[in-house]
């Protein structure tokens, strides 16, 4: 039933690694939406260059999208994040409330700040469904990483996504991880594409999960909070900039650069005018060929249509976009082993004199 005012809105996080599959699981969760409700959808991204709002934006006025780009929720952005998802409530006033943060937050910090008495009254907070790419999984540095951890760890559902792509050897051996963990969930379902039932978005469990490592991202001191303009009380008339592109343009063949720096991670992402027509072919040899990257997102506007580009360490897959405001990239790495300048230069000049 929608939401009426008054009642606490239905909430629910979506996490997962990078790479996961948590956009694609939203857009098809979107789809599944019942016609008489309204959908909020807050998207957290590590880049400073918001790339998965493009990809979950819908064209419908039933859904209504926010960002916060340039950092984790959990910790580095978390000034902003309360404020920012206080204004998006007052503002969409949904009948579902879904958030997707970073690949790399830590989700106790976020369901803290949801749990809080500046949220408590107006969410309520339901299922945490992670996805897990079995791929990662077998992956050394992130079996043993905290946030990867406590991803699992305080999900109610886990997902084992791409199991079309994975050899049923490795999704097993996945599957047995996820057991391990106390209390074990309820709920473990495999899949491809990001395919998941809204149905599991409200199924109830009278589990309390508590995080492995709490304390693996530490939260910036209260003065970042004063600073932004306030606190993040749905009564607080604070504001966020979210989007730090807007201060200014991109010219044709001068795209804005954002470096961005997390605890574990270094990213770079840029956005280009709207006249800058891509090469199709050429521009994906070059973003193809990038090697040590741990993310790659793009959005571009080539000869003959707008495609996006959406690559892991091991899968590389290419999209038609609905998206038409601009051309966008942004690219993870563990370490600073890129050229930022030289791969700007080599971006350009795939773009169509």
């Amino acid at each position: 039933m929608p939401w009426k005012r008054g009642e606490r809105i239905p909430t629910n996080l979506i996490v997962g690694f990078l790479g996961s599959g948590k956009t694609t699981a939203i857009t098809n969760l979107i789809e599944q939406r019942p016609d008489n409700e309204h959908w909020s959808i807050f998207v957290n991204e590590f880049g400073t260059v918001s790339i998965d709002h493009a990809l979950v934006d819908s064209n419908t006025k039933e859904v209504a999208v926010e960002k916060l780009g340039g950092g984790c929720a959990c910790c580095t952005m978390s000034f902003a994040f309360k404020p920012l998802l206080a204004q998006f409530i007052r503002r969409s006033k949904p009948d579902r409330l879904i958030l997707e943060p970073s690949g790399i937050s830590h989700p106790a910090k976020v369901v803290d700040i949801l749990r809080s008495d500046d949220f408590s009254g107006a969410i309520d907070l339901r299922n945490i469904i992670c996805l897990i790419d079995p791929n990662e999984f077998d992956d050394a540095r992130w079996q043993k990483s905290e946030v990867f951890q406590d991803q699992v760890q305080l999900a109610d559902i886990v997902v084992l996504n791409w199991t079309d792509v994975r050899e049923r050897e490795q999704i097993e051996r996945c599957r047995e991880w996820v057991a391990s963990f106390n209390p074990a969930k309820k709920v473990v379902v495999e899949t491809k594409f990001g395919v998941i039932d809204s149905e599991l978005l409200d199924l109830e469990f009278m589990t309390t999960r508590f995080p492995l490592f709490a304390e693996a991202h530490p939260t910036p001191s209260d003065r970042m909070a004063i600073l932004a303009g306030g606190t993040g009380s749905l009564n607080a008339g604070a504001s966020a900039t979210q989007d730090i592109s807007l201060d200014r343009k991109p010219e044709p063949r001068h795209p804005l650069c954002f470096p961005n720096q997390g605890t574990d991670f270094l990213g770079c992402g840029w956005i280009f005018h709207i006249d800058d027509v891509f090469d199709r072919d050429n521009l994906f040899d070059l973003l193809g060929a990038i090697r040590g990257v741990v993310r790659l997102k793009g959005v571009f506007r080539c000869q003959n249509d707008w495609w996006t580009i959406n690559r892991t360490k091991q899968t590389t897959d290419f999209s038609k976009s609905t998206y038409r405001r601009d051309s966008r990239l942004e690219i993870i790495f563990e370490s600073d082993l890129l050229n930022w300048d030289y791969l700007e230069e080599s971006l350009i000049e795939c773009i169509k004199k």
